[in-house]
């Protein structure tokens, strides 16, 4: 079947070219003018149209993203069925999708498996952790979705940190897609003038318990000093046994960000980048000096690009409280 999927895909995909292209005007202008116009961030369009994707093309499933994805104003699936659809075609045919989205090699992960790879990596942890704990902090939440879907339990409590703008909108959301919200509490916090705890524990945090903290797509945008916080604040308050999920991105990246075409829609939304590691040598020792220096072991990790000659792009990490 993957031969037929593909004799199929290659016409259909040229005759659609024009078709994807106002389908990805739509989204772009979706994503970045009506996110400004908003005052919230457009990267996190780009991590929910990346879960929508998997979930429609059968990685992952996740009835709350897709429902949540048809209710921001910012989005536009009809903009995505243009831009999308000989491809989900091919994968109706095939039986599995290739080309895009795929599902990389461990190490062999480019840019264009960022989004797939790095919410593939953070789910293993995740489901091997949460019978471990009590509590689930997701920090710097965005659209994500995990507080509403497989990872949900009746004994576990859930909080979402965001800025305030961000989480009314989401909430709004939430209404409108008809998703029960009731079992989290959401937090308003800026990252970078407030201390996490204070603002948790006001909103009903239990520090004596275990909790699993996700910091997904976070430390880039903040300074060394603020990701140091964090981390301190994290080890010196959270229960023992802890952990804490997070991703740290390499210099090269950043780089990359900050001169690629990225970078002009980044200025578009009033977003930079600022925390990164050097993973061009030794990169597991860069990562280890880095987590020890704030007295915390590191668990499973994820390299990805580290089969490349430059070194790893960026890193999932699981980082303990002992």
């Amino acid at each position: 079947m993957a031969i037929i999927s593909l004799i199929i895909y290659i016409p259909l995909q040229i005759v659609f070219i024009p078709f994807a292209i106002v389908g990805a005007s739509l989204q772009a202008y979706k994503q970045m003018v009506v996110s400004r116009r908003l005052g919230i961030s457009q990267t996190a369009i780009e991590i929910i149209v990346g879960r929508w994707t998997m979930h429609v093309f059968g990685m992952r499933d996740d009835e709350a993203t897709a429902r949540l994805a048809a209710k921001l104003p910012n989005n536009s699936l009809f903009g995505l069925w243009l831009a999308l659809f000989p491809l989900w075609v091919k994968y109706k045919i095939a039986g599995k999708p290739s080309i895009y989205p795929r599902v990389p090699e461990l190490g062999s992960e480019t840019l264009a498996d960022f989004v797939i790879a790095r919410t593939f990596y953070f789910d293993r942890i995740i489901k091997r952790v949460i019978p471990q704990v009590e509590q689930f902090v997701i920090m710097g939440a965005g659209y994500d979705a995990r507080a509403y879907g497989n990872f949900q339990r009746e004994d576990m409590k859930f909080f979402e940190l965001d800025q305030a703008i961000m989480q009314q909108q989401k909430r709004a959301a939430l209404k409108s897609a008809g998703i029960p919200c009731e079992h989290v509490s959401f937090v308003s916090i800026d990252f970078a003038r407030e201390r996490i705890f204070d603002r948790l524990i006001e909103s009903g945090y239990d520090p004596d318990k275990k909790t699993l903290f996700l910091w997904e797509g976070v430390t880039l945008y903040l300074s060394e000093a603020d990701v140091r916080k964090t981390l301190q604040d994290i080890r010196s308050r959270a229960a023992i046994g802890s952990i804490l999920l997070a991703d740290i991105y390499a210099d090269r990246f950043l780089k990359m960000v900050k001169k690629g075409a990225g970078k002009k829609a980044m200025d578009y939304t009033n977003e930079g980048v600022d925390f990164s590691l050097d993973f061009s040598t030794g990169y597991e020792e860069a990562l280890s000096t880095f987590v020890s220096s704030e007295s915390m072991t590191v668990g499973e990790t994820f390299f990805m690009g580290r089969n490349s000659e430059k070194g790893p792009f960026m890193v999932v990490v699981e980082m303990l409280c002992e």
